[in-house]
């Protein structure tokens, strides 16, 4: 090969490997964490944007994926994110380049290439195009790239993509649509939207139709893979099945169930289910994730798993819902990137509401199961003054135990006091109880006439694989919650009104939410301090090493703060004024770290100084409390709380509701778990097994934690906190008769306290449904005990809090969380 025919020779990427201008085949450089520091311009259809050379792996919930030391793993920033930033800045926007194999919370795999692009690229001086079009979702950008898509103004390579990419469209077509669905598409080949609500979901027809293809010039290929219809929720199609491996990806990625995989081989090459087996005989647990991934009709709901209209109810409103079915929730924009699947699996998941002036939406101290989109009206966000819960102990053996009852007690009588007015402007309302399954922080209520959509979690939580949904619901929390949240933090509590709502609208411009983990370090004793902290969700431990011991000395849950020593004594002039002599300044005094999934608000170092450079006050009170907690620490550090080490590695400070024995006057009679199988019908909900804390044994029964695991990820949404009444705060954990047996709240359950119940034959099509304690509550009054402890004979049995646990053991212990 000559020498000018080597300088038009064209860089050829698959995978890690490509070849360089004189054919050889070279390694792609690694990406490493320096990469998301580095900054690279391209130009896309003639128009220049600038992207990172790499960006964090993320999760399906949009959350940084980290290695073993907490540090982000990076990934290549390809030619299709850079697309999206291009042309996605609002909702309803769409990428121009056309995907079925992709979607953004998967990883690319580049098997459709429907993603095709042109590319042009500058070596040795000239502009060099290269020989074959390459995928868009799997291509790195590179310096001095020029990218043409379907949008590009170059008509002819607008027209060499076009071709292509049509070609390919039609050979799906030919093979994996069936004639009506062929004629379907033609009869709205018209249509201006590529919206796959048209086509019920099937992303093959929209493209078909946007492309403009009529009846395929190919002719179709005989398929002798047949339609298996043995799951009892989900039809699979093999015939309708593209091999795009969206549904593999998705079983193992996001849900890692590891059920699904590729069979046969070559021309009979298909998915199947464990070791071929069909969908209902496998493992599989009906999650529905494969089905709402599919780009096709392969795999769709036979049934729907969630309850009927007649069968929902308001949550924790004052007014009846309208269920929307999928085509209606689909003209909503906030919705657009939902796919069309999901929202017909989940039927009755999004809910109409239309209120009237004073209707109640949802009230503060109720739990809370879904979050309400603003559609039009303005609506009051209400806060008690000052509200408390009071521990009252019981009398005779119960005081003496500790057996506590819990009330809310009032301590000001004024009226609610309305903090905001909330409109369609702020999006969303209640989407921190809805994710966090903490209770309402505040009461919502309608001021004038208006409209909301009611979504339920699973709903909300698919919102956030999209990246602008993503980053409107991040807006929102800045917007409504945050302020209520650093209002809340313990030192702000001292400041006057003029000062604390200053000191919250210099932070809240500057915070990052940051999701830690579980064990995961957030920093560790000795380090430079850098950032302030606000817990925003999950629990946060403690740990301070002295003279070569490792002791916990505290445990922090959302709402509470925490760094703020080291960067207050990183100040020389607050340093030497209030700190101890020989004291170590501008660096941490303790260990901090994840013990469950923790959502945090990072306040930056420099942002922190400045409030208190700005705000003399609020620097005196900080630095007052800094000191406080220091001199406690010093005080306690002679002394090491074994029971709080136990009982944070044991989960009980997660716990609202435990079912404690106490085994000294415990016998062993089993009247409790008796008790619990005759109330029943024959099911028990808890076990005479568990860990033990002291004298105590905590029994393997359902422990209401405050925020649960089993909550997270159920695909039809049938498990839920549901309270009794509007004063009820047990929080207990019901589970809906829509359960469809997938057992992924039973596996989330760290502690076994979700039992998977087989149901008789022909009683229902499903062949379990899981079962968890759920403190009696259609059998007993609230105000009554439940079942086991109320059968006792011995006064053995109790239900409390981990809180209260602890303080019976250990009632020295201090604790801020």
């Amino acid at each position: 090969m000559s020498d000018g025919n080597r300088e038009v020779t064209v860089i050829e990427e698959e995978s890690l490997f490509a070849r360089d201008i004189d054919g050889q085949l070279v390694r792609l450089d690694q990406v490493v964490a320096d990469d998301l520091q580095k900054s690279i311009t391209i130009v896309i259809d003639s128009r220049e944007v600038t992207v990172p050379k790499a960006v964090p792996a993320t999760d399906a919930q949009g959350n940084i994926r980290r290695d073993a030391q907490g540090r982000p793993i990076p990934r290549a920033t390809t030619i299709y994110d850079a697309t999206s930033k291009l042309y996605v800045q609002k909702l309803g926007d769409k990428n121009p380049i056309p995907i079925l194999c992709h979607q953004d919370h998967l990883d690319p795999v580049a098997v459709c290439r429907l993603c095709s692009v042109e590319i042009w690229k500058v070596k040795r001086g000239k502009v060099q195009r290269e020989r074959k079009l390459l995928p868009a979702c799997q291509h790195r950008v590179e310096e001095t790239m020029e990218v043409h898509t379907l949008n590009s103004p170059n008509e002819e390579a607008r027209e060499r993509i076009r071709s292509s990419v049509a070609t390919l469209t039609e050979l799906l077509v030919a093979d994996h649509l069936t004639k009506p669905q062929i004629e379907s598409v033609q009869r709205k080949a018209l249509a201006t939207s590529g919206d796959s609500t048209l086509d019920h979901g099937n992303e093959l027809m929209s493209l078909a139709r946007k492309l403009g293809i009529g009846e395929p010039r190919f002719p179709s290929r005989v398929l002798e893979r047949k339609q298996d219809d043995s799951s009892a929720f989900i039809a699979v199609d093999h015939a309708a099945c593209i091999l795009c491996d969206r549904c593999v990806r998705a079983c193992t990625e996001v849900k890692h169930n590891d059920i699904i995989g590729r069979a046969g081989k070559g021309y009979s090459t298909h998915i199947g289910f464990d070791l071929n087996d069909p969908m209902g005989s496998s493992n599989c647990v009906s999650c529905g994730e494969c089905m709402v991934s599919c780009p096709t009709d392969a795999l769709t709901f036979k049934q729907r798993p969630a309850p009927s209209a007649d069968e929902e109810e308001p949550a924790d409103g004052d007014t009846a819902c309208e269920i929307l079915q999928a085509e209606e929730i689909k003209k909503y924009e906030l919705f657009s990137s939902v796919p069309f699947k999901f929202l017909q699996w989940n039927t009755g998941a999004v809910q109409r509401r239309r209120v009237r002036p004073g209707e109640v939406l949802c009230r503060q101290g109720n739990p809370g199961n879904t979050a309400f989109i603003i559609i039009n009206g303005e609506f009051e966000i209400r806060v008690r003054p000052s509200s408390r819960l009071e521990k009252q102990p019981t009398s005779g053996l119960g005081r003496f135990f500790g057996k506590l009852t819990t009330r809310a007690k009032r301590e000001s009588e004024d009226e609610d006091k309305v903090v905001a007015i909330a409109t369609s402007d702020d999006l969303i309302v209640g989407e921190m109880t809805c994710m966090s399954h903490y209770p309402r922080s505040a009461t919502v209520q309608a001021k004038t006439v208006g409209e909301v959509l009611e979504i339920n979690r699973n709903i909300l939580f698919y919102l956030q694989r999209d990246r602008t949904a993503r980053n409107l619901l991040d807006r929102a929390y800045r917007r409504n919650a945050l302020a209520d949240q650093l209002r809340r933090v313990p030192m702000f509590k001292q400041f006057d009104d003029v000062t604390r709502n200053r000191c919250i609208e210099l932070l809240r411009k500057n915070v990052e939410l940051v999701h830690v983990d579980p064990g995961q370090e957030i920093f560790h004793q000795g380090e430079p301090a850098d950032h302030f902290y606000l817990v925003r969700l999950g629990f946060v431990k403690v740990t301070q090493t002295v003279r070569g011991q490792t002791r916990v000395v505290d445990y922090l849950g959302p709402g509470k703060s925490f760094g703020e020593i080291g960067l207050l004594s990183s100040v020389k002039a607050i340093a030497s004024e209030h700190f101890p002599a020989g004291f170590t300044s501008g660096v941490r005094t303790a260990t901090c770290s994840a013990l469950d999934d923790v959502e945090l608000v990072r306040i930056r170092g420099e942002h922190f100084r400045q409030l208190i450079q700005t705000s003399p006050q609020a620097a005196e009170l900080l630095v007052e409390s800094a000191v406080r907690m220091l001199a406690q620490d010093e005080a306690a550090r002679t002394k090491i709380e074994q029971p709080l080490d136990q009982f944070l590695s044991q989960g009980l400070f997660n716990a609202n509701k435990l079912l404690v024995l106490d085994l000294e006057s415990c016998t062993r009679c089993d009247e409790c778990t008796r008790a619990c199988s005759d109330t029943h019908e024959g099911v028990t909900r808890l076990i005479r097994e568990g860990l033990r804390f002291d004298k105590f044994l905590v029994a393997s029964s359902c422990r209401s934690c405050l925020d649960p695991y089993c909550l997270v990820g159920c695909p039809v949404d049938a498990i839920h906190r549901r309270p009794r009444d509007n004063s009820d705060l047990s929080l207990e954990i019901v589970i809906e008769d829509h359960c469809i047996g997938c057992g992924l709240c039973a596996s989330n359950c760290p502690y076994g306290n979700i039992n998977m119940h087989p149901l008789e034959n022909g009683s229902s099509i499903k062949a379990q449904k899981a079962t968890t304690c759920d403190l009696c509550r259609d059998v007993v009054p609230a105000s009554q005990a439940t079942s086991c402890v109320y059968a006792c004979p011995h006064n053995a049995a109790f239900r409390m809090s981990g809180q209260e646990l602890l303080q019976l053991v250990s009632p020295t212990a201090v604790s801020r969380g």
